[in-house]
């Protein structure tokens, strides 16, 4: 959580560069971000057109709740939390997003406000896409009118996947699913997994909708079960399967 003095000086930590042509995204950015099938040469060099990026160093503001969304906002490299600055100006996270990846994608299409804040956790690079311009693009090029498509009905489905499990998963359940997502790729057949932990206790809770004792104690009742082991921010999942069955779906 981020004390006042800190929060007040979030907006003057906040770098903006002008990109060169050599810094724009590439066909892999595009790509994690649109998903398959592959974007086509054409519809990579439409959004490079309209792409702008913008340096924001640890601390400081991607976006505020209370700001216009004109442009739709992706995150190119780095981390950036997604949450509230209380009144105090304190920065309460409520889900954390590491590159590549969208941070808003609708508020700009509805002419609103960005719906959270955004913080930078590390040195991040942010991409902006222009609606207005990025309209025209899509007026240019249908396919990619149709990828936009598709790209907020992904993270549509995500959001009601994740209102699901908080609603009908209990604590472990949820917890179990959130080491599950985090787990590195590796071999299928593999019991082991190794996850490090770059948030906080308290930050990780309010993502699980618990309280830090709760997921204290859910940390505990694995590694009593012999699921995990827990050294600082470091979790190595012991049982891959076993775990799997405490995050069934129901």
């Amino acid at each position: 959580m981020l004390q006042p003095a800190q929060a007040a000086g979030l907006h003057a930590a906040s770098v903006t560069s002008a990109a060169e042509p050599s810094a724009l995204p590439d066909a892999r950015t595009w790509n994690l971000l649109f998903g398959t099938p592959l974007l086509s040469v054409a519809e990579q060099q439409a959004l490079s057109a309209v792409a702008r990026l913008r340096q924001v160093v640890a601390g400081g503001e991607v976006f505020g709740h209370q700001e216009p969304a004109r442009a739709l906002v992706a995150l190119q490299r780095g981390d950036v939390a997604l949450g509230y600055c209380s009144a105090d100006g304190a920065f309460h996270v409520e889900r954390p997003v590491h590159g590549t990846a969208w941070l808003d994608q609708s508020s700009a299409w509805l002419g609103e406000r960005h719906t959270m804040d955004a913080r930078a956790s590390a040195d991040a690079v942010v991409i902006e896409l222009p609606r207005e311009e990025l309209q025209r693009q899509a007026e240019l090029h249908p396919n990619l009118a149709l990828r936009l498509v598709a790209s907020l009905a992904r993270e549509v489905q995500a959001l009601a996947a994740n209102t699901h499990e908080l609603m009908h998963k209990d604590a472990p359940a949820r917890f179990a699913a959130w080491l599950l997502q985090r787990c590195p790729p590796g071999d299928p057949a593999s019991r082991r997994a190794v996850i490090r932990l770059g948030e906080r206790k308290r930050d990780i809770a309010s993502q699980l909708a618990i309280t830090p004792e709760t997921l204290s104690r859910l940390m505990r009742s694995l590694s009593r079960q012999g699921l995990i082991s827990v050294a600082g921010y470091t979790v190595q999942v012991l049982d891959l399967p076993g775990l799997r069955g405490i995050a069934k779906t129901v």
